[in-house]
Formats: structure tokens, C-alpha cells, sequence
């Protein structure tokens, strides 16, 4: 039990050395507009149109592949909602002003991270039907858990477990409806 105080302790005084820094750091206009285009890639956008791609060019397994996705996020949503409940964990926006970011959260808790989770959950099975397209998947499944980091919306903690929790899911999904 000590030894898992101690472990959260670390990983929470590591979390807020990283805020701080990232929060005075005067990010290149190419970073902030990278950084928000895919935070608000990760709202929805991005997703509905890999999915009509998908269904429209993805052969004959686009809508296994559709559906496994569509599942995976449904499912990741319900997860992260109950889990910031459960931590209640403030977020780092609202412990320390950032620097350029004036972004409003979605929700007053931070972990997991929800764009995270759900990203990684939509991208896993789409990645395994369609192995081409992995890489850019998961460069969009990595930008939006960096720009939520960045732009002040959550602790890098938040974000890994958001991305764990997304590839357990979207895992999941493939396999249930392979």
C-alpha cells in the first residue's frame, strides 16, 4: 500500500513539473495551430470522416471495421465519463494559468483523458484491418494526446492512461468482431 502512495506521489509531482514547464513555454505558432487543429480533430471531426472514407473506399471488411471502431469509442466515452467521476482530479489549466492557451475544457476533470482514450480506441481497429493506414492513424491518435498535454487540458499521466485504456478497448472491439 506504501509503495503505491509513493508511486502516485511521484507520478503526480512529475505531472506538475511538466505543467509548469509546458505552461510558461512560448510555443512556435506552428506547434500552437498543430497543436489545436488536432485537439479539435479529436472532438469528432477526424473520426467522421476516416469512418466515410472508410465505408466508401475500405472493401469488403468496412463495416466489421466501421463497427468495431464506432463500438470502441462508444464504450470509451462511458468509460471516461465514470472514471473522472470516480478521481475527480482537477485539471492542469485550472491550477496554473498557461502562457498562450486559452482553450476551455470540455469538463472540469482530468483523469483519464477522454480525447485520448477515445483517439486510440477509434484507431486500434482501424489500424488492424487496414495496416497501410497505421501510421497516420496513429500520428492523429498521438497529436491529439500531445495537444491535450500541451494546450493545458491534462497531465501527461491523464494522457498515457488515456492512451492504455483507448489500445485495451479498440483491442477488445477487433477481436470481438473478427
Amino acid at each position: 500500500m506504501e509503495n503505491g502512495i509513493a508511486l502516485l506521489r511521484f507520478i503526480d509531482w512529475n505531472d506538475q513539473r511538466l505543467m509548469l514547464r509546458i505552461h510558461r513555454w512560448n510555443a512556435p505558432r506552428w506547434v500552437r495551430l498543430w497543436m489545436l487543429c488536432a485537439t479539435r480533430g479529436g472532438d469528432g471531426p477526424l473520426w467522421y470522416s476516416m469512418l466515410a472514407v472508410v465505408l466508401a473506399v475500405g472493401g469488403e471488411s468496412r463495416f466489421v471495421a466501421a463497427v468495431s471502431s464506432s463500438l470502441a469509442v462508444a464504450m470509451s466515452i462511458g468509460l471516461f465519463l465514470v472514471l473522472k467521476r470516480l478521481t475527480n482530479r482537477r485539471r492542469p489549466c485550472h491550477i496554473q494559468p498557461h502562457c498562450w492557451s486559452q482553450l476551455l475544457p470540455p469538463d472540469q476533470f482530468s483523469f483519464p483523458s477522454g480525447h485520448t482514450l477515445s483517439a486510440f480506441a477509434f484507431c486500434l481497429p482501424l489500424a488492424a484491418y487496414y495496416p497501410q493506414m497505421a501510421t497516420g492513424l496513429y500520428f492523429c491518435a498521438i497529436s491529439i494526446g500531445i495537444s491535450r498535454i500541451v494546450l493545458g487540458m491534462h497531465f501527461l499521466s491523464d494522457v498515457v492512461a488515456g492512451a492504455i485504456l483507448g489500445s485495451a478497448l479498440g483491442w477488445a472491439c477487433f477481436t470481438l468482431l473478427l
